[in-house]
């Protein structure tokens, strides 16, 4: 079953057990999904790794919003984008250990024949391909370059 579809459930369920937050939170994944079909040249679907992509900008965009609100003393608005947080990132695939983040980029470096901070595109650019979702971007970049540097 699509990762849409899963979602499309799961909101009659928020609405059924009346879960505020969650059925917000979803509802605005399914907007993001409706958008990213029209738009053009989508050709009216998405794939499960265009939903997943929604998805984490999504959880950056709440919690970096989660903390301009804490910065301006709005603990309130702050709990409610982390709430949303929580509940859409069950949807995302399971993040990856600092370890297996390390072990996963050497190989990179490797199969690319990086060796210095020159060959730093390279490896970003590979490294985002197979390990999207897998990872956050920033962490990638982080471990790339005390491998590079």
């Amino acid at each position: 079953m699509s990762l849409e579809i899963t979602i499309n459930d799961h909101i009659k369920e928020a609405m059924k057990a009346k879960d505020k937050i969650r059925l917000e939170a979803l509802r605005g994944i399914k907007k993001e999904i409706i958008e990213a079909k029209s738009a053009s040249g989508a050709g009216g679907s998405v794939t499960d790794t265009d939903v997943v992509k929604i998805i984490q900008k999504m959880v950056k965009q709440r919690r970096d919003a989660a903390e301009l609100f804490k910065g301006q003393n709005r603990e309130d608005l702050a709990e409610k984008e982390l709430a949303e947080v929580e509940a859409i990132s069950g949807y995302l695939p399971a993040q990856m250990s600092k370890d297996e983040l390390v072990l996963a980029v050497k190989a990179i470096v490797d199969k690319v024949g990086a060796t210095s901070m020159k060959d730093m595109g390279k490896v970003m650019g590979m490294a985002s391909k197979e390990l999207a979702g897998k990872a956050d971007g920033k962490d990638i970049s982080v471990v790339v370059k005390e491998l590079l540097g």
